[in-house]
């Protein structure tokens, strides 16, 4: 196993303990998920982030297409798209 955050490798000791390492679990649904971080990752930042993966989707003629499906030529042109903002109304 391996640290969620930086991945270094957790060890274990005969009795099957962690060492150096927490272990953090959380729900999916009715799942629980366990994930592992070495004790410095831990004390930077106990918190869990980046834990589920999430799949960005984005407006390609018409319709929506999620962006890791993209070939390169398509993911190029994604990063370089200006974000539109609508001026707001004074009044």
């Amino acid at each position: 196993m391996f640290c969620h955050d930086c991945k270094k490798e957790i060890k274990v000791d005969e009795k099957e303990e962690l060492i150096d390492a927490v272990q953090l679990k959380f729900k999916d649904g009715d799942k629980d998920i366990f994930v592992f971080k070495c004790n410095d990752c831990y004390a930077k930042s106990p918190a869990l982030t980046n834990f589920r993966a999430c799949e960005v989707f984005t407006r390609t003629v018409g319709y929506y297409r999620p962006v890791q499906n993209f070939h390169k030529g398509k993911l190029q042109e994604y990063s370089e798209r200006k974000v539109f903002k609508e001026p707001e109304l004074s009044t």
